[in-house]
């Protein structure tokens, strides 16, 4: 598989195998192996697979607790450049109803996060740092509840693409955090959000 990264008049290109998670083989009622689930800062957010024969292999992980900011990554996945991909759905919510990813994911108070949210109808680009979430970007996009959208994120060096439903509407340059980190998913708040598939590429 080729992965072809483009941001204005830059471009990455890559020939490594991405690599597909869908859940399928996971326990239901159970974190996914592999996976390290948590929150930046309070709550008690439950990440579980659970059975859904609508999706993709036939399960997905779910977050069904309310916290700040839940995320739930992959331990054996460590990025410094390439890109992250997840088929989401928003169940419910009444503050949040967000299906996001993280990369660079250096521990639970630092790493990137992209979002759609269905509430608000947009996509949006964080870093947390120290625990502390700050906004990079908004755009306004339409984030249907109740439907299975992709939300996917390229990046390279300080290049940052976030698109939704094979649109882009996000392209930036940020520094903020540099280096190797992990890959996973994301919610916030009382966000009960499914995701079906997540799927990686490394190219660095």
């Amino acid at each position: 598989m080729r992965s072809v990264l483009c941001v204005a008049v830059w471009c990455l290109s890559a020939s490594a195998m991405a690599d597909a998670t869908d859940f399928s083989a996971d326990v239901a009622g159970q974190p996914p192996a592999g996976w390290t689930c948590g929150a930046t800062g309070r709550g008690q957010p439950r990440w579980t697979v659970e059975t859904d024969p609508g999706a993709p292999g036939g399960k997905v992980l779910r977050q069904s607790g309310s916290a700040t900011f839940p995320w739930c990554v992959r331990r054996d996945a460590t990025l410094t450049d390439g890109w992250v991909e997840a088929r989401f759905k928003p169940l419910s919510g009444r503050e949040d109803q967000a299906g996001g990813v993280v990369w660079r994911w250096k521990d639970g108070d630092n790493y990137y996060v992209a979002r759609a949210n269905a509430l608000e109808n947009n996509v949006s680009l964080y870093y947390t740092a120290g625990g502390s979430r700050r906004t990079l970007k908004y755009v306004d996009a339409p984030v249907p509840a109740g439907q299975w959208h992709t939300l996917r994120v390229e990046f390279a060096g300080t290049r940052i693409a976030v698109s939704l439903d094979g649109k882009r509407y996000i392209d930036v340059v940020d520094d903020h955090i540099a280096g190797a980190g992990s890959v996973g998913v994301w919610t916030k708040a009382d966000s009960a959000t499914a995701f079906a598939a997540f799927t990686h590429e490394k190219t660095r």
